[in-house]
């Protein structure tokens, strides 16, 4: 749906208002964002195409859902892409958030690891911060704090919902980076305030 928003000119938070108001259905899950992740929907979406497959049924409905997912996290790589001009090699990209979602520090099947891997094959530097993940990554360089990881970077990309992201001085941002862009794969950030503070920003179905 977020996707049919951006094609359109639609605004997702308004669709998702709409949607919300049906009791059946509420609000509360659905943000859109960079796909899912975790331990349980990547394994157990899978779990469920083998089981019908070996039942004889092809479930397609979930095959698409799937297919959806993965595209979506493609989607978000484009997003920064063209925010750096249309080349990652040797494109220095800062990155909020590694895990797969906020509150916690578990990073299996992480979006975020997975858009962040796609950049560094593409020849994209990626420099990261998360509250909870303080070892080093193969091929992702982790920052110490979320303001340090934006020095001389050309875009920012905000992958994990984290509460502290939220509240960070925009304008401080905007002075260590090297570029002006701002991809928010969660919709987290104020796009009005980054837009004052002088950023190109890109959110998801907006």
């Amino acid at each position: 749906v977020a996707a049919i928003c951006e094609n359109v000119g639609a605004d997702v938070n308004d669709v998702v208002l709409g949607i919300g108001y049906d009791k059946r259905i509420g609000s509360d899950f659905l943000r859109p964002g960079p796909g899912w992740g975790g331990s349980c929907f990547p394994k157990d979406t899978r779990a469920l195409v083998k089981i019908a497959e070996d039942a004889d049924y092809d479930f397609n409905l979930l095959k698409g859902v799937i297919v959806v997912n993965d595209e979506q996290r493609e989607r978000m790589v484009d997003k920064v892409r063209r925010a750096v001009g249309g080349n990652l090699s040797g494109a220095v990209v800062a990155a909020w958030g590694l895990t797969f979602k906020a509150n916690t520090d578990d990073l299996r099947e992480s979006p975020a690891l997975a858009i962040i891997e796609e950049l560094v094959r593409e020849g994209a530097i990626v420099r990261a911060y998360d509250p909870q993940v303080s070892k080093q990554l193969p091929g992702i360089e982790v920052g110490s704090d979320a303001l340090s990881v934006c020095d001389g970077a050309a875009a920012l990309m905000v992958l994990t919902e984290w509460d502290e992201f939220r509240w960070i001085d925009l304008h401080e941002v905007r002075q260590r980076l090297a570029g002006s862009a701002i991809v928010d794969t969660r919709n987290l950030l104020d796009r009005a305030a980054a837009v004052r503070a002088g950023f190109s920003y890109q959110g998801v179905g907006r």
